[in-house]
C-alpha cells in the first residue's frame, strides 16, 4: 500500500485524520507554548523541574513507538517517572495541564487553511470522518470546533498501544462499519502514520509541508472530491410537455 497520488473517492466511504501536526501547524503552536512557558517559569523557578517532566515525557513516547504490551494509560507515566524523581502524581498534573489542556486555546489560529471547509465537504458528501491520535484528542476537536463520528485515542483501552502498529486504524474502521480499503487515513509522519496506515492495508495521505500561508493541501482535496461529486451527480431528467 503506498500513499495514494490522489483519492479514489469512488472507494472512498470514510476519512480519517491524526490530529497534531496533521489538522493544525505544530511550529506556531510550539511558539507560542514557548513564550508561555518562558513567561510562567520565569517567576516560579522552584517549580523549572516541570520541564524536564514534559520532555522526558514526550521523549520517552517516541521510543516506545508500536508499544502494545497493555495499559499504556499508566505505563507512560512510569515511563517519565523513571528517568527522574518526578512522582506520577506530579507527571499527571503537569502533562494535563501543560499539553492536554493549556495548548488548546491556541489551536484554532494554528489550524491549517482549508481543514474546516474540508470537513464540512466531507459530511456534505455523506462521507463518514474519523479521528486517531497518540494522544488524547476530544478536546483538541473542541477547541478547533471540528466534529468527528469517532475520535479515538491510542490510550483508549479498546486500543491500548502505540502507532505504527494498526489497531487503532482497524478498529475505527470496523467501528464506523467500513472496510480498511474503503478509509483514507490523513498524517504527518511517514515513520508513524503511513508505517500505521500500510500495516491496515488501508489508503494514506502524508500531508504536505508547506508555510503556513501557502498551505493548499485540504482545499486542493476538497476539489477533488467536489470534482467527483459533479462528475457523478445524477442529471436532472426534464419531461416533455404532451404535444397537442
Amino acid at each position: 500500500m503506498h500513499q495514494e497520488p490522489s483519492p479514489n473517492w469512488e472507494k472512498i466511504k470514510a476519512v480519517i485524520f491524526d490530529v497534531d501536526g496533521t489538522l493544525y501547524t505544530q511550529s506556531r503552536l510550539r511558539k507560542k507554548m514557548l513564550l508561555a512557558l518562558v513567561r510562567y517559569y520565569a517567576v516560579r523557578p522552584w517549580r523549572i523541574k516541570d520541564l524536564a517532566i514534559l520532555y522526558h515525557f514526550r521523549v520517552e513516547r517516541e521510543k516506545k513507538a508500536g508499544f502494545s504490551l497493555g495499559n499504556i494509560e499508566a505505563a507512560q507515566y512510569e515511563w517519565c517517572a523513571e528517568k527522574g524523581s518526578f512522582s506520577i502524581p506530579r507527571i499527571r498534573q503537569v502533562i494535563e495541564h501543560w499539553m492536554f489542556r493549556f495548548p488548546n486555546q491556541y489551536l484554532k489560529a494554528c489550524m491549517y487553511p482549508g481543514t474546516k471547509l474540508f470537513f464540512t465537504a466531507l459530511g456534505q458528501n455523506g462521507l463518514k470522518t474519523g479521528i486517531y491520535s497518540d494522544y488524547k484528542a476530544a478536546d483538541k476537536l473542541k477547541a478547533m470546533e471540528l466534529s468527528a463520528d469517532i475520535v479515538v485515542c491510542s490510550t483508549d483501552k479498546e486500543v491500548d498501544c502505540l502507532k505504527p502498529n494498526p489497531k487503532g486504524l482497524l478498529y475505527i474502521a470496523e467501528k464506523l462499519g467500513v472496510a480498511p480499503a474503503e478509509c483514507l487515513f490523513i498524517g504527518d509522519r511517514v515513520e508513524l502514520d503511513a508505517a500505521c496506515a500500510m500495516q491496515a492495508n488501508m489508503p494514506y495521505l502524508i500531508v504536505e509541508k508547506k508555510p503556513f500561508k501557502q498551505f493548499d493541501f485540504y482545499s486542493n482535496l476538497e476539489k477533488t472530491l467536489n470534482r467527483h461529486r459533479q462528475a457523478t451527480r445524477q442529471p436532472t431528467l426534464r419531461l416533455q410537455p404532451d404535444a397537442v
